[in-house]
């Protein structure tokens, strides 16, 4: 699928981009990759149809919208999510999504949400979509979060609409309103097919990542928390070529590798073992060596290098 923007990365001081973020989308708190105070990002709008819209190119770990952000800043809008370069890892609620090109989220902003670039360059549409509008059409189907699956035909219908409301600023009403009755079939055909708002894989790495820094927290427990066997839950981590534990190492070591690289001054005293007992490991040696395996150089050489 042919790119819909192609925003520029150019170095700019964290907090600016942070700021340009807040004002174009509401509080979001930016955390980037190093702690050198800069970041690769750009920040633009656009009015694309009858909707406003933000252009956001970054390199930055992650971006986030917490429960306290809320409270100050009161979502207004369904922030719906073009994927157009990269990728990003989008977490709403229970809703897990890995977003490669072309790939579209509709962000719930109202409820917390974060996503993680893991350092890679990304390009993203959003189109604010009013929440007034898509609570008073759909009701609250979209509350929450909710992927759009490419594997079906109104996502090409939808790709499209948005990439002629890009080219052609004419008709602006008209291509809005077939956008939101594409929407709307696609919501109504999710209900009518009975598919899953959500699937047992998704609550799966939902919940590994919300107690990866649980040292009891394992693949049984994960199995027990969703109410079936180990068996069965390894069935559903197939397509992704891993096993639980397997996922639930690797999002342990992301979180320590983050803790040691993205130190903030009055952290530096943080040792590893501490670093590595706060991300869920209870065994040094296992730390070193996956650590280690994953990354191809030590805990330390991570900390001290930056």
């Amino acid at each position: 699928m042919q790119s819909l923007m192609t925003p520029g990365h150019k170095p700019v001081p964290v907090e600016i981009l942070e700021a340009e973020i807040r004002r174009v989308c509401g509080s979001f708190n930016l955390e980037p990759m190093r702690r050198t105070g800069v970041v690769n990002g750009d920040v633009t709008t656009r009015r694309i149809g009858p909707f406003d819209t933000a252009i956001v190119a970054l390199d930055a770990s992650e971006v986030a919208r917490s429960p306290r952000a809320i409270r100050q800043d009161p979502g207004e809008y369904f922030f719906l999510l073009v994927q157009d370069a990269g990728q990003c890892r989008v977490e709403q609620g229970d809703h897990v999504a890995e977003l490669s090109p072309g790939d579209m989220f509709l962000v719930d902003s109202v409820k917390p949400s974060s996503f993680l670039y893991r350092g890679e360059r990304s390009n993203q549409v959003s189109l604010h979509i009013p929440r007034d509008e898509v609570v008073h059409r759909f009701g609250n189907a979209c509350a929450g979060g909710l992927a759009i699956s490419r594997d079906d035909p109104l996502w090409v219908a939808m790709r499209a609409v948005i990439a002629k409301m890009l080219l052609e600023e004419g008709a602006q009403a008209q291509l809005g309103e077939a956008f939101l009755c594409l929407m709307g079939a696609y919501l109504h055909s999710t209900r009518i097919t009975g598919a899953p708002a959500e699937t047992l894989l998704s609550r799966a790495l939902s919940m590994i990542d919300r107690h990866r820094a649980d040292p009891t927290f394992g693949p049984r427990e994960l199995a027990v928390r969703l109410n079936v066997s180990e068996r069965m839950l390894q069935r559903h981590f197939r397509p992704l070529g891993e096993t639980p534990g397997h996922r639930l190492l690797t999002r342990r070591l992301e979180l320590a590798h983050a803790r040691l690289s993205g130190r903030k001054d009055e952290q530096l005293s943080e040792g590893v073992t501490v670093v590595a007992f706060d991300c869920g490991f209870n065994d040094l040696s296992y730390f070193y060596r996956e650590f280690r395996k994953k990354y191809g150089t030590t805990p330390g050489a991570v900390a001290r290098c930056h």
